[in-house]
């Protein structure tokens, strides 16, 4: 192994690993659950549009490329922070009740 692999296995190791925290924070859990929902969306987007041409008079070249996932990142953020589909809701409910389920 080469030295940089050992000292991050060496750290992996020496770190102790922390349960989650549960909470009862309804505001909390929903807003993990809409930051999820964009994730989840913002990955949708990404390949619904892999397949779309970006030749053009202005289009193309790695800058498009790298500027067209921060848009569809916001893209994302902005259909989730607008009721989005729905999931947010769905994983808000899960959360809380898999929290209030835990000993």
């Amino acid at each position: 192994m080469t030295p940089d692999i050992q000292t991050a296995m060496s750290l992996a190791r020496s770190t102790p690993v922390q349960a989650p925290q549960a909470t009862t924070n309804a505001a909390a859990a929903k807003k993990a659950a809409q930051d999820f929902e964009s994730v989840f969306l913002s990955q949708m987007l990404n390949q619904m549009f892999d397949g779309i041409s970006t030749d053009g008079p202005f289009g193309g070249g790695q800058g498009e490329a790298m500027f067209r996932s921060l848009m569809m990142d916001e893209y994302g953020k902005q259909i989730a922070s607008q009721g989005g589909i729905g999931l947010a809701d769905a994983v808000t409910r899960q959360l809380l009740t898999t929290q209030e389920s835990r000993p």
